[in-house]
């Protein structure tokens, strides 16, 4: 399938997948047989043009499956992880004090609904999910949004998972996995209960967790097997200021940058904090991320607590996936005339971007000397704000001519490796002057395997196993990712854009 490339991986190369992924679960490979049934889903959301395809994750999933299986093939890894489990196994918890936190919906290229996130009166998160298959790509937003109103399924609770994102529940008989996924099993009682507010414990505990820590767990999460992450693990807990939007780089398209505070110093040029790139949970139109971005990009200044998923670029990124209140600051208060978060009481000073629209009227100002609210517009009153938002910086460590090419491969072809002499020559002499031999080197043996076709006397061309050529590719794709993390884990850490690539080894 990776030699054929998305063009040509038809039917029958699909159906080979599906029946190896069939002979391995019957042999016990849970975990690589799962990978190769995602790998179709994703071959065939490529394929029909689904609006949620995207080919970062085709060629992770690429990446993952080749990886598992020359792991087992080689004995290089602990046999017991890399062969998976059938289900997940749940735990004993007994009694358990649950505060909703948000909901977000999932949508996929079968599956659509929600998963409803909460944290215990420890600190740790769990997740109540109601997601189903759908059969209509057109009806899977609606499937998604209407599981919003669904209820929990977690004992007889009448509570849907709207409103379990802003209140409690009180279990008993409580089943939990490793990953923090809640059973509800027969024996599972539950009762509604007063939730918490953001600002207050337990929650509160999530946003005093440095920022520099959060990414280094978000990072480290994405090495683990989705089914075994830590529940919450990939996501970051931030208080940031809306700066407004600005391009992502040169000729790129604007994106909403916001200052966090407790960030890293002076990164990308501002004195009073990191800058970070907000962008949309999810890019399916039907669901609410656009537009509610879209509304808050005409609102700089706007103090918001917001949680997101960190979005692996070597520019500090997240994907919102919820806002909320931020506490009141300890310094100095607030500026009149700032915008604010002033949402209906019932939805408790949150937002579930994905869910639920933001109006005008919930971005407003106190005047405080009429108390009249008033719509919110851009002000110059917004303090230590930079003279010219920051953008893309212009240069930088040109790692994306490795990875287009590994995703070129993904895409087309192994024959989509054969460019000009000329083209193959720049590429390299590229990669060596920003000093990143390695990924020279990689680039070189990736086109070198794809050329590498044996003939036989009468000049055709004799079909492979493409062995040589996957290995290569695998080569490519994990140093790609694994330069991709450290590149992250600098911005984040505010080191300059052209110093990110320094030391690669």
């Amino acid at each position: 399938m990776l030699a054929a490339g998305v063009s040509g991986a038809g039917a029958v190369a699909q159906a080979e997948l599906l029946r190896a992924a069939h002979r391995a679960r019957l042999a016990g490979l849970y975990r690589p047989a799962a990978a190769a049934v995602a790998v179709v889903t994703r071959v065939r959301a490529a394929r029909s043009g689904a609006p949620d395809h995207r080919l970062a994750d085709l060629v992770a999933g690429l990446r993952e499956l080749l990886d598992l299986t020359t792991a087992l093939s080689t004995g290089s890894g602990p046999v017991a992880e890399l062969r998976g489990t059938a289900r997940q196994a749940y735990g004993e918890e007994g009694g358990l004090r649950l505060y909703g936190l948000f909901t977000e919906p999932v949508l996929t290229a079968t599956h659509a609904g929600v998963v409803s996130w909460a944290v215990d009166a420890g600190g740790r998160l769990s997740t109540v999910a109601e997601v189903m298959p759908h059969g209509d790509a057109a009806a899977a937003a609606p499937q998604a949004v209407g599981a919003g109103n669904r209820t929990v399924r977690l004992g007889e609770a009448p509570l849907s998972h709207r409103e379990f994102s802003r209140a409690g529940l009180a279990v008993q008989g409580a089943t939990r996995s490793a990953a923090g996924r809640l059973g509800a099993g027969a024996s599972v009682r539950a009762v509604r209960a007063a939730g918490a507010a953001w600002t207050a414990e337990p929650v509160a505990a999530l946003w005093a967790e440095p920022v520099a820590v959060q990414v280094a767990r978000a990072l480290a999460a994405e090495s683990l097997p989705y089914e075994g992450r830590p529940a919450g693990s990939d996501l970051l807990f931030l208080d940031v200021t809306l700066l407004g939007p600005a391009p992502a780089g040169p000729g790129g398209a604007p994106r909403l940058l916001a200052r966090c505070e407790g960030g890293a110093d002076g990164a990308d040029g501002a004195d009073g904090g990191l800058v970070v790139g907000l962008c949309t949970g999810h890019e399916h139109p039907g669901l609410a991320f656009r537009a509610n971005l879209a509304l808050l990009a005409t609102t700089p200044g706007l103090r918001l607590r917001v949680i997101g998923r960190l979005e692996r670029s070597d520019r500090p990124e997240l994907r919102l996936l919820a806002i909320g209140t931020p506490p009141e600051p300890s310094t100095a208060p607030e500026a009149p005339g700032l915008p604010s978060l002033a949402v209906p009481a019932d939805r408790a000073d949150r937002v579930n971007l994905g869910l639920e629209r933001l109006q005008t009227a919930d971005l407003r100002t106190v005047d405080l000397r009429t108390t009249d609210l008033q719509i919110a517009t851009p002000t110059d009153a917004v303090p230590d704000f930079p003279a010219g938002l920051p953008s893309e910086a212009p240069y930088g460590p040109p790692v994306h001519v490795l990875g287009r090419r590994v995703e070129q491969a993904v895409t087309t072809g192994r024959h989509a490796l054969a460019p000009s002499a000329a083209t193959a020559a720049a590429d390299g002499s590229l990669l060596r002057a920003a000093g990143l031999v390695t990924a020279a080197e990689l680039l070189d043996a990736l086109r070198a395997a794809a050329a590498d076709r044996r003939r036989d006397v009468f000049g055709r061309v004799v079909p492979d196993d493409h062995d040589a050529f996957a290995g290569s590719w695998l080569a490519a794709a994990c140093y790609t990712e694994e330069l991709a993390a450290a590149l992250c884990a600098a911005a984040w850490a505010g080191e300059p854009a052209m110093d990110r690539h320094r030391g690669e080894v």
